[in-house]
């Protein structure tokens, strides 16, 4: 269920800052449709219902105070639930709010299980058992991501006269949900308003989209579930697990990725993290060295970062030569300042937003063409993947950033503490190791793995985070350096190590997975021979190819026209799954001249989405090349896509998509028993990687569309091929030949 589909195109950004859009607007236009889409009918609704107070006394004498909800849901002539509407500008968690709600849920003529508040753009849900925190918390923005938990939890079926029901998610969803058969994903639209637990809270290489990873980890395992990510990074997969009620595993060898998650998922209290704050503030602002004179006593007094030496690319050589003696003894005084904090929690929340702001307060920050969105600046380990001193630093007030940095952090930890909180952080695990050995892990523990690996020679981790760790006193051994899954970098990994190491993780994956679970695997390498390096031990392992999917990343990474295939528009997710008698991906035997099956995809790929765009054709002559084993040739022989496409099909310039030609067969000269068998082989494949064996009628309709804009097929000549290359099951059913499966072409 959509936000649109509820609500229209209705504008929830305006709605806090629209003065006329109150307690009644939220009322009839955001929660009427809800209770609706519920399956709540008039004769379920009832409205204000006036409830006398039992228990309250004005002075001396006893009046009757009349409580009104705004909604009660009834099924079966019993109340299930309240609702009550409150103001775009009112909490609906931790105030008094919670508690007036709660008195009408909890009245002797109610006493429903659940009652819930909405302000108009959030929304919660609490027992009557337990008021502390809401058992689910969303903005309505968002209603679609939480709406099947929503459902479980408040439509009329989720109810049984009689019995007091305890909500458990795990057992409710394991009831209807099939591991073993969970479909691919299609591509999901990035969501362009960033979450404030990701962005914003501290600089890192790589981020994957947290939305993307939300929903992958929500089809492919259930509440209750663990979820690992044996590359964790920045945390984006254990986090988002957490958030959708999974236990979390996140491993990272860098020290600086362990600090950043195992900080930010830190439980603090507002009002605690605030006053520390300010505290901090207070006494740095007193002592704060300014002239000449006070920064030589500070850098004699506070000590600075550690003289960590520097790869080497970079413009100095140790890690103290990138700030200026101003800035070392301004950032020395702060640190000290922090680390006097007794609260753990508090005192790492605080140090995360010090490692922020050594971001920005260091002689590599820069303005210019490359500025951030903010338009501050940009620091080049992040622009140039070196440490580049500016011609021109950019002086920061290190008050007025740091205080930016604790406004980021205050948010991300209020989003995410009614999920996250001192009862569910024992469901995180944020360890430093390597994931070449997951011993730690018991063999076929883990329900589902999502990991971005690190790629290639294009971003040295462990050398790139050395001004970070040098502040934060974060170790980093030489045992750290031989286990990182990287090719150069400052120890000169090499390819083949690069490519021992990373076996050596998709073996451990395998080993921790249970059966009939998945494995999800982002990929985004130039080279082809990695995608068959990862395949090829997947499989070895046991692990079985279901399907690659284009996923955009947020990021335009493919722009130019030239060398389409050594750059991805995105990145792809490589998706395994562990079963006990695994299919092998066979390669195709060509047969035909290679222009002609890059004409045939592009085609294809144009009549199946009735167009596509540059990017759309590039990602599927990719993954058909890598699937297939001729994507070496593609980069041999094909540098630009760009004239063949103008050449042979019609453009447009403002949706900038590729069409057939009006009029026109399709370019490929090929028997049409031919075409017949490539669509079939490729829906074919794709249906027995989702446990389906198609009908005959399914298969027509499927192929048909591919087929269009030339001679179109009788019936019985696709059935002449369909016999050719599969067979029937049962009375009408199609699959792929066991034994001497035909090849593409062959």
């Amino acid at each position: 269920m959509t936000s649109e589909t509820l609500f229209g195109k209705l504008n929830f950004n305006s709605i806090a800052q629209n003065s006329d859009f109150k307690e009644d607007s939220v009322r009839e236009v955001i929660i009427l449709p809800i209770i609706h889409a519920l399956g709540y009918t008039q004769e379920n609704i009832v409205r204000s219902k006036t409830l006398q107070h039992p228990f309250l006394k004005i002075g001396s004498k006893k009046r009757p105070i009349n409580l009104v909800p705004d909604y009660a849901l009834k099924v079966e002539n019993n109340f299930a639930w309240v609702l009550d509407a409150k103001a775009p500008n009112q909490k609906i968690v931790n105030d008094d709010n919670v508690e007036q709600v709660y008195s009408y849920a909890t009245h002797p003529e109610i006493r429903s299980n659940y009652f819930t508040l909405c302000n108009g753009v959030e929304f919660s849900v609490f027992r009557t058992a337990d008021t502390a925190k809401p058992i689910l918390f969303f903005e309505i923005e968002d209603i679609e991501n939480h709406w099947e938990e929503l459902s479980l939890l408040l439509a009329p079926t989720s109810f049984q006269v009689g019995k007091n029901f305890v909500y458990e998610p795990q057992i409710t969803y394991k009831t209807a949900f099939d591991y073993n058969n969970r479909p691919l994903l299609e591509e999901i639209p990035v969501k362009k308003r960033a979450s404030r637990r990701h962005f914003g809270v501290h600089g890192y290489f790589t981020k994957q989209t947290w939305n993307v990873v939300a929903e992958y980890i929500k089809n492919y395992s259930q509440p209750g579930d663990l979820v690992i990510d044996p590359f964790g990074g920045s945390g984006i997969t254990a986090i988002e697990a957490l958030m959708n009620n999974r236990k979390a595993i996140n491993i990272d060898l860098n020290p600086m990725a362990v600090f950043l998650v195992q900080s930010l998922i830190a439980p603090v209290k507002q009002s605690d993290l605030t006053q520390a704050f300010n505290e901090v503030k207070e006494e740095y602002q007193k002592k704060e060295p300014k002239t000449e004179e006070e920064i030589k006593k500070a850098l004699k007094k506070y000590p600075g970062p550690k003289p960590l030496p520097l790869p080497k690319g970079s413009d100095v050589k140790t890690v103290d030569q990138l700030f200026s003696d101003k800035q070392t003894a301004q950032l020395g005084l702060l640190k000290s300042i922090i680390v006097k904090q007794k609260n753990e929690n508090i005192r790492n929340s605080l140090l995360l937003m010090f490692s922020g702001l050594v971001t920005k307060a260091n002689l590599t920050y820069h303005t210019g063409n490359t500025a951030t969105r903010d338009g501050q600046g940009n620091a080049s380990a992040f622009q140039y993947y070196r440490y580049r001193i500016a011609p021109d630093p950019k002086d920061v007030d290190v008050m007025k950033y740091f205080e930016l940095r604790f406004q980021k952090i205050k948010e991300a930890k209020k989003e995410m503490e009614y999920f996250i909180h001192d009862k569910t952080i024992a469901n995180a695990q944020i360890v430093k190791g390597t994931a070449t050995d997951l011993s730690f892990i018991p063999k076929e523990t883990v329900d589902y793995i999502y990991t971005d690996p690190p790629y290639g020679k294009k971003i040295p981790y462990l050398d790139l985070s050395a001004m970070w760790n040098a502040w934060l006193d974060l170790e980093v051994t030489e045992q750290d350096f031989k286990d990182e899954a990287i090719e150069g970098g400052e120890h000169n990994k090499s390819k083949d190590e690069y490519n021992d190491l990373m076996a050596q993780s998709i073996k451990e994956m395998y080993r921790v997975l249970k059966y009939d679970r998945w494995l999800s695997f982002v990929f985004a390498h130039k080279d082809p021979e990695f995608w068959h390096l990862i395949i090829d031990t997947a499989e070895s392992c046991g692990f079985e190819y279901v399907g690659a999917v284009p996923q955009k990343n947020g990021q335009t990474s493919f722009k130019k026209r030239q060398n389409p295939f050594t750059v991805l528009s995105g990145q792809l997710i490589i998706n395994f799954r562990k079963v006990r008698n695994p299919k092998t991906i066979m390669k195709a035997n060509l047969g035909m001249d290679i222009a002609e099956i890059v004409m045939q995809t592009i085609e294809g790929i144009i009549a199946k989405n009735n167009g596509a765009t540059l990017e759309q054709i590039n990602d599927e002559l990719i993954i058909k090349g890598l699937e297939l084993g001729f994507l070496d040739l593609l980069k041999k022989e094909y540098s630009d896509l760009t004239p063949i496409l103008l050449d042979n099909f019609d453009y447009n310039e403002t949706t900038e998509v590729f069409t057939i030609r009006k009029n026109t067969k399709f370019k490929t000269h090929l028997d049409v028993k031919l075409r017949i068998k490539y669509y079939l082989i490729s829906y074919l494949r794709r249906m027995e990687r989702e446990n389906k064996a198609p009908h005959f009628d399914e298969i027509v309709l499927a192929i048909l569309p591919l087929l269009k804009n030339g001679t179109t097929p009788e019936n019985q000549t696709i059935l002449s091929v369909l016999e050719d290359i599969a067979e029937r099951i049962g009375q009408d059913s199609w699959q792929l030949k066991k034994e001497g499966q035909a090849t593409l072409f062959g």
